[in-house]
């Protein structure tokens, strides 16, 4: 029998080599040991670091690890550039971006060859997928940069941007990350990843052949030092971030305050939703693609299986079968399905994590086979008889491990999706299209694939919730997060309010009367939680002290408890994010309508606590309501169409619950143009209004009682408002944080959101005029919402 029949007979694999020779060649050709590259120069290498191929442990390279003095020097050189970069026109920059997609296609095999090599991952994943989208978002952002100055107008790049990419796909991050901060304006300091530097280094001489102005892109290579150093630098003026949860929630401690831009795109555990009228052969095929593409070493893999119960038995033994087919081996293999993993540590960790779930009773499946006798190779694991709690379920393994679990019920299979701290992704398998795109918007996460998966275009804006961080890459989306609003480099510092002194308890330290208790009732104000009236749980008041000294009335002192029970009202609300837009602005008409019938009363409230005149806070209030009742139902997404036979549906979410904590000036306005377009956007919101003048707010509640505004989604605690900030700001029930108030203030609000990665805006001390109309509009509508985009695939 010849060879061919052989084959034939036996239908196994030969090897398919790729030849190395190319990028052997270019790594041989600069010595095998690179400096960094700043100001469009390379330095001389310093203190190094060994680049090692994990399939065989071979060195390939030494890495300069940078020091504070080169990341200096290269933010100094990108601070430099700016001016200059920022100045052209967006089309001369576009044309710098293009140059750089032409060349990259044009030296794609050394890319992919050369990624292989260095990250572990089969060369028929950086041939077919990273580095055409690497190309692809190159392409895109050309003319995003073209026409920046029209879809977004009176916006300006930050200045200079911190980027700091992880190893799992390094050229491909560089893109996401590089490519729309140039469109935009601005020059970059990059840090790759330690293990997986040589791809950059590429990349800097393909900005040296398109003549990409000196400064503008540098590269400094290093380790987790080197990165921290690129955060804490004070002349970086937006740091961006792909990497754990673990590293990012240092990085928005470290930020906090700073007035520094951040978007983070950090961890998954993604959930991979079998039903049971589903395409049973053709969900396997998606989910080897889901977890075991690179390894597993991907944020958004599908590392978490629910299959239907009724179909339950028959999936899992197609995805063993299926097991028993892949192929792990040497990456540069065209025929190698699994690669290595990047490092030994990583290796090390995955097995530990192992050891750890089995001892909580999972089992594991692993097919027959042999590993090479070198390198950083695992098999695909399977892990069943798994509970929700148990560790493989719970935290992200980032290798090549699935983990199965079932379930009875659509609604079963969206709270098991759902049960984690994460919120990047999710894939859903179903024949039944109404079935599909039920269950897509309930699913808490950033992405969600219909019939596929690991779907990406630099079209289609990623990114998480919760834990999986936040801000987009890719997209309007990602392109926004690299610009600002242009009057906030003007903002000046805001004038500070005192906070007029409390007694300890009633009549120490207070006016002997207080007008209020005339006819022996009390009239001390009560918060408003759930719909009710509700006395402070601290047995405590506070007066409110009028321009004179006079005492204008009392009210609660909030404590932690009420805002946990302000919280807990404000989740049992969260309902109202589904009601229809144009109910809720319906209400938001409503609510304006009585706030209007009021107005005299409200105008002589606002006189007795602050002395000017209220008429115009009232009418600006009223205005504002009509405004974000308008925009209830116009703010909205958009379907995209990426190169592939989808579309992808940008779908417009609120956050969840906001804590607000309004300004002291302006009692009413303060609060009400943080609040309407909060709710008009479908969060349920605790509200903390001005320390100093409470009453309009207290007072406020009665209009909600009257103007069908369900229970719960408007929840008002009065009290210190620096003191339930913090509160709030750490609450792991709160999905955002406004504030404003002082720098000081500010800085506490986003370090104590570290606890969950709840977005947050501060105003940082500084003079945000509520009155003017740029407040009407998609400012605080975008801080209220995220992006959930849903692919749907079409055609026969």
């Amino acid at each position: 029998m010849n060879k061919i029949a052989q084959i034939f007979d036996s239908l196994d694999y030969g090897p398919a080599p790729e030849a190395p020779d190319q990028a052997i060649a270019w790594l041989d050709s600069k010595g095998r040991k690179f400096g960094h590259f700043i100001d469009g120069k390379w330095t001389k290498p310093g203190k190094t670091f060994t680049a090692d191929n994990p399939a065989t442990g071979a060195s390939l390279a030494e890495i300069t690890d940078g020091t504070a003095a080169d990341v200096d020097a290269a933010v100094k050189a990108a601070r430099a550039a700016f001016k200059s970069w920022s100045a052209l026109s967006g089309y001369e920059r576009g044309k710098y971006l293009y140059a750089i997609a032409r060349m990259i296609q044009k030296h794609s095999r050394l890319f992919a060859v050369l990624e292989s090599m260095d990250n572990g991952k089969p060369i028929r994943e950086t041939r077919d997928a990273d580095i055409p989208l690497v190309a692809r978002h190159f392409y895109h952002h050309a003319g995003w940069a073209t026409h920046i100055a029209r879809e977004f107008p009176d916006h300006v790049p930050y200045g200079v941007c911190g980027q700091i990419i992880p190893w799992n796909f390094p050229l491909l991050m560089l893109a996401w990350k590089i490519a729309p901060a140039l469109a935009a304006g601005n020059t970059v300091v990059l840090k790759p990843a330690e293990f997986t530097s040589l791809t950059a280094l590429l990349f800097a001489e393909i900005c040296e052949r398109v003549g990409l102005p000196k400064g503008v892109v540098n590269i400094v290579t290093g380790e987790g030092d080197t990165g921290a150093t690129i955060v804490n630098h004070p002349d970086i003026d937006k740091v961006a971030f792909t990497g754990s949860t673990e590293v990012g929630k240092i990085i928005r401690a470290a930020t906090a305050g700073s007035g520094k831009g951040l978007s983070l795109e950090l961890g998954g555990k993604s959930p991979y939703i079998v039903f049971e009228d589903a395409d049973l052969d053709s969900a396997v095929e998606g989910l080897v693609d889901a977890i075991w593409f690179n390894q597993g070493q991907v944020c958004c893999a599908g590392s978490r299986l629910l299959v239907q119960e009724s179909i339950e038995e028959r999936f899992i033994a197609k995805v063993k079968a299926r097991m028993e087919k892949l192929r792990v081996g040497d990456p540069l293999d065209k025929s190698v399905d699994i690669g290595a993993l990047v490092t030994p540590v990583q290796v090390e960790r995955i097995r530990d994590l192992m050891k750890k779930g089995v001892a909580e009773g999972a089992e594991v499946y692993e097919p027959d086979g042999q590993l090479p006798a070198n390198g950083c190779f695992l098999k695909p694991a399977l892990v069943t008889n798994v509970s929700p709690a148990n560790t493989l379920v719970s935290e992200e393994i980032f290798g090549p491990v699935l983990v199965a679990m079932s379930f009875r019920t659509p609604e079963e299979a969206v709270a098991l999706a759902n049960n984690t701290k994460y919120g990047l992704a999710a894939t859903l398998w179903s024949e039944n299209i109404n079935l599909a795109l039920d269950i897509a918007p309930r699913l808490k996460a950033g992405v969600v694939w219909i019939n596929g998966t690991n779907n990406f275009d630099a079209a289609v804006g990623f990114g998480g919730y919760k834990e999986s961080g936040f801000g987009r890459e890719g997209g309007r989306e990602g392109m926004g997060v690299y610009l600002k609003p242009a009057w906030e480099k003007g903002l000046k510092q805001a004038p500070h309010h005192e906070v007029r002194p409390q007694g300890a308890s009633k009549g120490e330290g207070r006016p002997s009367q207080n007008p209020l208790d005339t006819g022996h009732l009390d009239q001390t104000a009560k918060m408003y939680i759930g719909g009710k009236q509700a006395r402070p749980d601290s047995g405590y008041d506070r007066q409110v002290i009028g321009p004179k000294g006079e005492l204008v009335g009392e009210v609660g002192e909030g404590n932690r408890k009420d805002i946990r029970n302000a919280v807990e009202a404000a989740r049992a609300a969260l309902g109202w994010g589904s009601t229809a837009a144009h109910t809720r602005a319906q209400i938001l008409y409503f609510l304006a309508e009585n706030l209007d019938y009021r107005r005299d009363e409200f105008a002589a409230r606002i006189k007795a606590q602050t002395g000017e005149d209220g008429a115009e806070e009232v009418a600006l209030s009223v205005e504002r309501l009509f405004a974000f009742a308008g925009w209830a139902d116009k703010y909205d997404g958009a379907v995209h169409n990426p190169p592939q036979r989808m579309v992808a549906t940008a779908m417009i979410e609120p956050l969840g619950v906001l804590g607000i904590v309004a300004p002291q000036a302006r009692p009413l306005l303060g609060s009400i143009a943080l609040l309407a377009p909060a709710i008009a956007m479908g969060n349920a919101v605790v509200l903390v209004p001005s320390e100093r003048s409470p009453l309009s707010m207290t007072d406020f509640y009665q209009v909600l009682e009257t103007s069908d505004m369900p229970n719960g989604v408007v929840n008002i605690v009065t009290g210190e408002s620096v003191t339930l900030a913090k509160t709030l700001a750490e609450h792991d029930g709160i999905d955002g944080m406004w504030f404003m108030g002082s720098a000081e203030g500010s800085a506490m609000v986003e370090k104590a959101s570290v606890g969950n990665l709840k977005q947050t805006w501060t105003s940082r001390g500084l003079a945000y005029d509520l009155a003017d109309p740029r407040f009407a509009g998609d400012y605080f509508l975008a801080k209220a919402t995220q992006v959930k985009n849903v692919w749907i695939p079409y055609g026969a």
